[in-house]
């Protein structure tokens, strides 16, 4: 288009022009806002006048030219895109020819085919990028016989076709988003429904028939605690946006790093975690639990087990019991499982032999000073130094309550019999304290 190109350059200042101090906004409009717009003496909407003909071209040029387009079957581009493609053309028609932008309910097939699609799982760039090149291809053939006197109908279909691109991709990517969240939303409800259904033991088959989500023969079950984000501690920030934020940012790094297999039933403080276990697929490690840590901005405890799908509940008791046990004993964020514990977990079982190791430290039921004295002299390492400066005492009162300790217990700290009594004892103590509070 020489002509056109001469006609803009003229209409354009050139680089040789003294800056002015403000930029000239100039509205263009044509002759008459009631005619349509025409480009070589006549409509410029004639040239899109054969909607059949010309919709089938754009397909096959989306199919040729738009690459994600070329892997859709041929049913969709022949049906769904063709069919939309029309439309499309009638609603640029009818732009061109009365100046006017669709309303709502003309762009009403345009918004289910993007609900459609949204469901089908065709990308939302590629479904954008064809709207795009359609517009694009539209526009070209519109202005290929533009002669140099039609500069501002020019001007003024191109201010058109942009605002009909604008209204096109606000209608087609928030129908599609609105369907993609509602699909979201059915399938965590059938997620939730099926993870409650294998907590509680039911026949994965059944549960499988009823949540249309395929049930693995293996899981790895592991329960997470979630230590509070620094900004659930802040009284000057909404604490509960915080805290789901964070959950959101748990989920996430979950779906993610899971491929979306993983069954999650969770709050802001931790819950339960089904992973698919088999060779191909990942489970949770060290590692990828370090990278949910940082996705989630806390600190996290996991504890886990993995067995047959007909064994998650008695699974998910047992990584309970862990998690109970992992925070009694005070063990640092981390990944824990049964054979990391034997030994803590097999003394602190309920019974004769944990109530006699409780019973150990009763002689200070009355001295809780002395008690917290124990408690942290023993997470310090045995320094006294340290101990005395978490509780802003001095290193001889440490050592006298250290001496009074040892004559009314018989846990003698300097002996390592008696650092290995100390601990276990302050574990049963705290194991029986929050089974009596249960009761």
């Amino acid at each position: 288009m020489p002509n056109i190109e001469r006609a803009i350059a003229t209409a354009t200042p050139s680089a040789d022009a003294p800056p002015s101090s403000a930029v000239e906004v100039r509205t263009v409009t044509p002759a008459s806002t009631d005619s349509p717009i025409r480009v070589a003496g006549r409509p410029a909407s004639r040239t899109l006048a054969d909607i059949s003909a010309l919709a089938r071209q754009m397909v096959g040029h989306f199919a040729d030219n738009v690459v994600p387009c070329g892997t859709l079957p041929g049913e969709q581009l022949h049906g769904d895109v063709t069919a939309v493609t029309q439309t499309c053309l009638r609603l640029a028609i009818k732009v061109l020819d009365g100046q006017s932008l669709p309303d709502d309910a003309q762009l009403a097939q345009l918004r289910e085919a993007a609900a459609q699609w949204a469901r089908e799982g065709v990308p939302l760039d590629t479904i954008i990028h064809t709207y795009h090149e359609g517009i694009r291809v539209g526009f070209d053939l519109v202005t290929s016989k533009a002669e140099e006197t039609d500069l501002e109908d020019l001007l003024h279909a191109f201010r058109l076709t942009m605002q009909l691109l604008d209204t096109f991709t606000v209608a087609v990517s928030t129908a599609y988003v609105d369907e993609q969240r509602l699909v979201a939303s059915q399938h965590q409800s059938a997620s939730q429904t099926l993870i409650s259904a294998l907590l509680s033991g039911h026949t994965a088959s059944v549960v499988a028939r009823q949540t249309g989500i395929p049930v693995a023969p293996r899981y790895q079950v592991v329960t997470l605690a979630v230590a509070p984000h620094p900004d659930e501690l802040d009284n000057r920030v909404n604490t509960k946006i915080a805290a789901r934020r964070k959950l959101r940012r748990l989920q996430s790094g979950i779906a993610t790093l899971f491929d979306g297999q993983a069954l999650t039933l969770l709050s802001d403080s931790g819950g339960t975690v089904l992973i698919p276990s088999d060779d191909i697929r990942p489970v949770l490690t060290d590692e990828l639990l370090a990278e949910l840590s940082t996705q989630a901005e806390a600190p996290i405890l996991a504890t886990h087990a993995t067995g047959a799908t007909a064994d998650i509940p008695a699974l998910a008791d047992e990584t309970h019991e862990l998690m109970e046990l992992v925070r009694a004993i005070r063990r640092p964020a981390g990944l824990y499982r049964m054979q990391d514990l034997l030994i803590e977990y097999q003394i602190t079982r309920p019974g004769p032999a944990r109530d006699h190791l409780a019973s150990t430290l009763d002689p200070l039921a009355g001295h809780p000073e002395l008690l917290e004295t124990l408690r942290v002299h023993l997470e310090t390492g045995l320094n006294r130094k340290s101990t005395g400066r978490r509780m802003h005492i001095h290193p001889n009162t440490v050592d006298y309550r250290l001496r009074r300790i040892a004559q009314t217990t018989g846990i003698d700290l300097t002996l390592p019999e008696g650092i290995s009594r100390a601990h276990i004892a302050l574990l049963a103590l705290e194991l029986q304290e929050k089974a009596d509070a249960r009761r």
